[in-house]
């Protein structure tokens, strides 16, 4: 996995579950890396992978079980709001950096509608 380095580094990983979870990748029950495994494989610091952890049980998205591992329990409804959460952190980013650019409302929805078409429509 390849970090942005202008975010911390947990909250990357946290983003990169949710992600899976959305796009069907990673299902209720499914167990995922140890945290030591991910540490490994993304070569960082395992306490940055314990906290991200940590947070994913906060949040319920994943629960640890005592020498078997840690399980996704997200269920649907949380699937929907991690969704939803996502998509308006990621309008807020970009119409955010199109405001600084200079650009309108009315332009920045122009500019959706021509790249819409663009890609042959059907959003």
């Amino acid at each position: 996995m390849k970090f942005d380095s202008s975010r911390p580094i947990y909250r990357q990983i946290i983003d990169s579950y949710k992600k899976q979870l959305i796009r069907g990748e990673l299902k209720m029950g499914d167990k995922i890396l140890s945290q030591r495994e991910y540490a490994e494989q993304a070569r960082i610091n395992p306490n940055t992978v314990q906290r991200a952890y940590r947070e994913m049980e906060a949040l319920q998205m994943v629960e640890t079980q005592r020498g078997q591992g840690t399980f996704i329990i997200a269920t649907e409804p949380m699937l929907t709001e991690i969704k939803l959460e996502m998509a308006r952190d990621v309008l807020e980013y970009f119409i955010g950096e199109m405001k600084s650019l200079g650009y309108t409302y009315a332009q920045i929805i122009s500019m959706l509608e021509e790249e819409e078409k663009k890609q042959g429509g059907g959003f």
